[in-house]
């Protein structure tokens, strides 16, 4: 859907995306996202820090890293230590002494991911703690409440993310709740400095997607989300969903593939449109050993690096690469040393911010299909 506005045509007073260049060969796009804590270039890839901290880094060495944003999760910052503690340290930004832009998911994935532990009803979802049992409701006025008090750049729309597999008819249903509760999400945001995105759901059926994406633009929103993917589908259904929904998403708003995924999944879904990413993979698999480099995935404990003297990546440049060999990485994961998973984490986040760079670049220079090609399957 391309409404023929401009790139200044937002509703949240302090947030703007500007759509600098599109790729000649494909759908991927050149842009920069605006928001009261600074500027993100597109496309982008957020690291999660789902309870205020990105695992194991402080917020220092994230920014030496050069990430340019942070995402946290309303849900497990409502739990702990609670919204009102971190508004009174001054927001997610004081309270994590982070100083670039925020944006905090609602908690619609938690209502797919602890489904054991909730019942969706018409106004909301009942959650039960997974941390103490204590139950408590979500509904999307108390979700936009709470994301007001953390403060956040852009907030979410309470959404239901549907499971894979859902019967037709219930994706139709959960639609139907969802697009609903964006509109409450929006009567209810609490402050115009926040930029509000909606989230489009359907489950696997792009003509229930394309539905929810229609009466979700009617509403209108500062930017749009495709949610309720990389939830256990084939990865060509994934990939085939999103090439059908994004060209008919504003074109002068940014548009965000949530919770995707490993560095060819991005790559794919950036040659579609898609402007933002974020995903635990390079976070969660460093603190498991495994590694991402220019030509695939090394598995640090393997008995092969035991006295191999080199870096992980001779390309990189990150602190891990230019301080330690494989030979000590491998020690300290095989130790289970404190030291293996920060050092991991600081090379994977490092190589997945370099990655966007390259696509960037490559969308610059008009070689992005190329560079598709190249890369294509180095990290399955």
């Amino acid at each position: 859907m391309d409404t023929g506005s401009t790139a200044t045509a937002m509703q949240c007073s302090s947030f703007n995306f500007t759509l600098l260049k599109t790729d000649t060969g494909t759908a991927a796009r050149r842009g920069v996202v605006k928001t009261p804590h600074g500027e993100i270039q597109t496309p982008f890839f957020m690291p999660v820090g789902t309870r205020g901290v990105v695992k194991t880094l402080t917020s220092h060495e994230l920014e030496e890293i050069g990430a340019e944003i942070m995402l946290c999760n309303t849900y497990h910052l409502f739990l702990r230590p609670g919204a009102d503690i971190v508004e009174e340290m001054g927001g997610l930004h004081g309270f994590a002494s982070w100083r670039k832009p925020i944006l905090t998911d609602s908690g619609g994935f938690q209502v797919f991911s602890l489904a054991k532990l909730n019942k969706i009803k018409k106004d909301g979802v009942e959650f039960r703690s997974h941390i103490d049992g204590s139950a408590f409701f979500f509904t999307p006025e108390i979700v936009m409440e709470i994301q007001g008090k953390l403060g956040a750049d852009i907030v979410m729309a309470f959404d239901e993310c549907i499971p894979y597999p859902a019967e037709r008819e219930y994706c139709i249903s959960s639609v139907k709740k969802t697009v609903e509760w964006a509109l409450r999400s929006k009567q209810s945001l609490a402050s115009n400095k926040q930029a509000l995105f909606g989230i489009v759901q359907g489950g696997i059926y792009p003509d229930i997607r394309e539905d929810c994406l229609n009466q979700l633009e009617a509403i209108g929103f500062d930017g749009m989300a495709i949610g309720g993917l990389s939830v256990g589908e084939p990865k060509e259904m994934m990939y085939d969903i999103v090439h059908k929904i994004v060209p008919m998403m504003d074109r002068w708003k940014p548009r965000y593939l949530m919770g995707v995924g490993m560095p060819d999944d991005i790559i794919e879904s950036v040659s579609a449109g898609i402007d933002m990413f974020d995903c635990i993979i390079p976070t969660r698999q460093a603190r498991n050993g495994a590694l991402f480099t220019w030509n695939g995935r090394m598995i640090i404990k393997n008995a092969k690096f035991a006295r191999d003297e080199n870096p992980i990546d001779s390309g990189c440049s990150c602190f891990t690469c230019r301080t330690y060999s494989r030979a000590y990485l491998r020690h300290l994961y095989q130790s289970g040393e404190t030291l293996s998973l920060r050092l991991n984490t600081i090379h994977n986040l490092h190589f997945y911010l370099e990655l966007m760079k390259e696509i960037r670049s490559h969308i610059e220079t008009g070689s992005f299909s190329e560079f598709k090609q190249n890369m294509k399957g180095r990290w399955n």
